[in-house]
């Protein structure tokens, strides 16, 4: 099989689980963006994803994410690692939603850079932690004001709403419960942040029966990087 019937047969089985897991939470199929993981894999797979008609592409690490998105501009690129202050530089020349801003001095490096290198402003997530453990990424609840604070009062940001990681070993259900109160919380206070990406390959159904609107999916739609290298 070539890599882009390998791409379309894997997609197909992608967009059928998001499907019957929107049926089973009384849910439209239209509500929950894909974004397709594309972290250690050729930019050839980000042009198939594209033919395929996946137009939302997601990366990890700025090194890696840069001449990719420069050699197919035509994706909508999400950065979805965590985010050191250095690389906000760049990070804002392609990036058309940062997922993980987690704390205030990452949310006022952002801010500064998309001010001076983009003419529209750049939409941004908090990602908040579920677990509170430090090293992981993600602010904790008590602090998310302070972080959607300053987002907000930037005007070279959107604040767009919340992310968030399921702990490993942790229910993800549970999990994504949490996230979901969170947001209801957090809506009252920023009414239009009403994105909440949450989910990959493993606990996708979890997070669209908790209301994720953004699933981020990489191994299921691109095979297991081992089997690649």
């Amino acid at each position: 099989m070539d890599r882009k019937s390998e791409i379309a047969s894997n997609l197909a089985a992608v967009r059928e689980s998001i499907a019957a897991a929107c049926v089973s939470a009384g849910r439209t199929a239209g509500e929950v963006t894909l974004i397709a993981v594309t972290k250690t894999y050729p930019a050839s797979d980000v042009a198939i994803l594209l033919e395929l008609g996946v137009g939302d592409i997601g990366e990890n690490r700025d090194q890696e994410a840069a001449p990719k998105a420069a050699s197919i501009p035509q994706a909508r690129w999400h950065f979805i690692g965590q985010l050191q202050r250095n690389k906000a530089k760049s990070v804002v020349t392609y990036a058309h939603m940062v997922h993980s801003v987690d704390s205030v001095p990452v949310a006022r490096t952002l801010a500064a850079q998309a001010a001076s290198r983009r003419q529209v402003p750049l939409d941004v997530l908090i990602q908040v932690s579920l677990d509170d453990v430090p090293g992981r990424g993600g602010v904790p609840f008590a602090e998310l004001p302070a972080v959607a604070e300053a987002v907000a009062e930037s005007a070279s940001l959107r604040l767009k709403g919340l992310m968030a990681v399921a702990p490993l070993g942790d229910d993800p259900r549970v999990a994504f419960d949490r996230l979901h109160r969170y947001s209801t919380m957090f809506q009252a206070d920023y009414p239009d942040a009403t994105v909440l990406s949450a989910g990959m390959s493993e606990d996708l159904a979890a997070a669209i029966a908790c209301g994720a609107t953004h699933v981020r999916i990489g191994s299921a739609l691109l095979g297991k990087r081992s089997a690649l290298r």
